[in-house]
């Protein structure tokens, strides 16, 4: 697995309110903490740990443009995710869980071909939301690089009864593709297992046809 690294992480005890409406968080959350990392998909699965950890929401959860790799500051990174509460020790406890998950989160890479496919067994407030799906539903978390996205999406869509509830298609900011796709965690587990097998067959053989 390729670690996440966890460039910066900072705490707002009271935001500016002008500043919690331009970034989305709900009325009557004024704290808020803010972290950047290498890595934007395993930052948002952690992002929505954190939601489950605590009485925080995702009031922002942003992509960079090229990746963490031609990242234009040092604490940059390649995403930021911002939560936000109603007291300072949410959004802390929040903040933490997310910091934990991120030590067991990461892609996977064959061939030098780095990819996602991660089940969430159960969804929190901010992948539940960008799925459109009820808090607590299975997800299966696929993202590779484009072509290799595309054609195991497809695969994993055929190995399971799940549904197609996010597409990303490339190219997105990082230059990657693939879904959230919904089921049973069965199924979600299998529709995983399908899209890295299919990911790893485009890695070793990319111009087979």
């Amino acid at each position: 697995m390729i670690p996440v690294k966890v460039l910066a992480v900072r705490y707002l005890a009271n935001a500016s309110p002008a500043l919690c409406k331009a970034l989305g968080a709900p009325k009557g959350y004024p704290a808020l903490a803010l972290l950047t990392t290498d890595c934007d998909d395993a930052t948002y699965i952690a992002l929505d740990e954190a939601t489950k950890a605590a009485e925080v929401e995702v009031a922002y959860g942003r992509s960079f443009y090229a990746g963490a790799s031609n990242a234009s500051t040092p604490n940059a990174g390649e995403v930021i995710g911002i939560l936000a509460g109603q007291t300072p020790g949410a959004v802390r406890s929040g903040m933490e869980a997310a910091v934990r998950a991120l030590e067991r989160l990461g892609f996977e890479e064959t061939n030098k071909v780095p990819y996602l496919a991660h089940t969430v067994s159960s969804a929190g407030s901010f992948l539940s939301r960008e799925a459109g799906v009820p808090v607590g539903s299975a997800l299966a978390y696929l993202i590779a690089p484009p072509l290799e996205g595309m054609y195991a999406l497809d695969a994993a869509l055929k190995a399971a009864d799940v549904r197609l509830c996010k597409f990303y298609g490339p190219p997105s900011e990082t230059n990657f593709g693939g879904g959230l796709l919904s089921g049973t965690q069965s199924a979600c587990d299998a529709a995983c297992a399908a899209f890295a097998a299919a990911v790893a067959e485009v890695a070793a053989a990319p111009t087979r046809g």
